[in-house]
Parts: C-alpha cells; sequence; structure tokens
C-alpha cells in the first residue's frame, strides 16, 4: 500500500466550531504548543457507526488540558458531538477519530497567559493496529531506554504530546531493531507500560497489572479490567518489578489502537498466549461491535 503523508488527503477536518477542507487545516509555526508542548489529545474507534466510550475520552480531554492550565472552549457534549459529525462528514462508519486541543500563536513565550485554546478534530479509516495471524501468536516488545516520569515531575495522568516525545524515541527504536513496541518503566524501575498501550500480566489464572501512579489510566484499560471482573476473573493492581516477568505465563496490552493484544516477548522474558488473553481479546472484539 502506497503511502499517503498525512497533510495531503481529501476530506474534512473539524477546526474551532467549523469545517475546513483537510488540506486547510493549518496552524501558524509559531503556535505555543508546537513551542512549549501545551497540546493534549485522544485517540478513539469508531465501530459500525459508533464510538466506543466516546463520552470517557471526551471528560479525559477536558482533564487533560485542565492539567495543563488551560480550559477548553467546548462542553464534553459539544466535543462528542463534534467528533460524531466529522465520522458523518467523512463518510465513515469504521474509523479511527482524533481529537486534539492546543494552545495558539497568540502569544511565544513560557507563560502562556494570552494564549488560546484551539480545538482540532479529525478522523480516518484505520484497520486493526496488527493483523489477526501477529495477535495470535503475540508481538515481540524491547525494553525502552526512556522512563515514565514521576508525577511530581510531570503530569502523567494528563493524556498531553509533550509526554509522548520519550514514546516516539522508544517506538522508533524498537521497530528500528524488528519489534512492535517498547515496555517503559517508571522512575523507580517498576514495569510501567507501552510506548501507546497499558499492560497485563497473567499468573495462574490470575490478571497482575501496574497501578496508575506513573501511567495513563487507560480507557480500554479500564474496560479490560471490567470484563475480567465480570467473568470472575481475579485483577490485581500492583508495581510490578521487571525481575517478575518470569513468573509469568501470558502477557497483553491494552489500549484503542491496540485493543486487546497478546505479547509473545519483553526483553529476555518470553509468553504464550492462552485462554485468558485469546479470551479476553475476542470478548473485547465482541463488545466493541456489539455482537
Amino acid at each position: 500500500m502506497a503511502f499517503v503523508p498525512f497533510d495531503d488527503r481529501d476530506g474534512w477536518i473539524w477546526m474551532d466550531g467549523d469545517f475546513v477542507p483537510w488540506r486547510d487545516a493549518k496552524t501558524h509555526v509559531l503556535t505555543h504548543a508546537l513551542h512549549y508542548g501545551s497540546s493534549v489529545f485522544e485517540g478513539e474507534r469508531m465501530y459500525g457507526g459508533e464510538i466506543f466510550k466516546l463520552t470517557p475520552h471526551s471528560e479525559r480531554l477536558k482533564r487533560s488540558a485542565n492539567l495543563l492550565d488551560f480550559d477548553l472552549p467546548y462542553s464534553v457534549a459539544e466535543i462528542d458531538a463534534a467528533c460524531k459529525a466529522t465520522c458523518e462528514k467523512m463518510g465513515l462508519s469504521d474509523c479511527y477519530v482524533r481529537p486534539v486541543a492546543f494552545l495558539g500563536a497568540e502569544q511565544v513565550s513560557v507563560t502562556a497567559k494570552n494564549s488560546k485554546a484551539h480545538v482540532a478534530i479529525a478522523a480516518w479509516e484505520w484497520p486493526s493496529y496488527f493483523d489477526p495471524e501477529t495477535k495470535a501468536k503475540g508481538i515481540r516488545l524491547e525494553w525502552a531506554k526512556w522512563r515514565r516520569p514521576d508525577p511530581a515531575t510531570a503530569p502523567s495522568a494528563a493524556k498531553a504530546a509533550g509526554l509522548y516525545m520519550i514514546c516516539t524515541m522508544s517506538k522508533t527504536a524498537a521497530e528500528r531493531r524488528g519489534y512492535s513496541d517498547a515496555m517503559m518503566l517508571d522512575w523507580r524501575g517498576y514495569v510501567a507500560e507501552a510506548t501507546g498501550a497499558n499492560v497485563f500480566f497473567v499468573q495462574d489464572g490470575v490478571l497482575h497489572t501496574p497501578p496508575i501512579d506513573a501511567i495513563l489510566d487507560g480507557i480500554t484499560r479500564q474496560t479490560v479490567i471490567e470484563m475480567a471482573k465480570a467473568k470472575g476473573i481475579e485483577v490485581i493492581v500492583r508495581h510490578i518489578r521487571p525481575e517478575e516477568l518470569s513468573t509469568f505465563s501470558e502477557c497483553f496490552v491494552t489500549g484503542t489502537a491496540a485493543e486487546v493484544t497478546p505479547v509473545s516477548e519483553i526483553g529476555e522474558y518470553r509468553f504464550t498466549p492462552g485462554a485468558l488473553s485469546l479470551g479476553l481479546m475476542e470478548d473485547y472484539g465482541r463488545l466493541v461491535r456489539r455482537q
């Protein structure tokens, strides 16, 4: 499939209340967010004409902006409506949706007191992040060089663009070496998350997953915990040391893009996708597609 640059496509993007042609959806080079990282975003999936957990995503977008000390000029309901309208305008019923909020070019300074908050929403076709065969046998991850920051040094609860710089570097480095992704530790050395997905481990039929004190509390993560508990599967949220990975039989990652994807390898540790991982993967697929 030929590569199509994201700035050279047909379609429409919602920007500050209006639809503009895709190629004209631009902002100034002196935009505050470009220089100082004052940007937050969401990643959402529409399945069969319905955006999964849309309102929780819109709520998190506003919450993330507040954590970066700026307010969005739209309510959660207005953001929900704009996301739906964008998909409809694009003629899409199965797609990826990207709302982004950022401070504009009104002021170029470390301070942002005179900068205006802007919101844009784009949607495009995006098939499964990993093909079914890859998911069934599990993806391979290496250890990331970079660590998730201490919440006392960065707003780690926000889905902030600036926090993804270390994710970009880690995932790109991993892909260059033939891996699908990288697993990150937190600042203390505990297992944290992949570059864009939360992680779960299986030990004797019990799920273990890191707490949210250094990771993003993913909406897919929350959904999987609810699904597991509904099936009678025990879920233990705790700190996990890297050396403990040798005691786990299965591993999988969760996220809007990854959905539920089994893992076969993290660095020197190996896992075999089993009934629990594959079962939750299938359950999640049925849930989002309302089957």
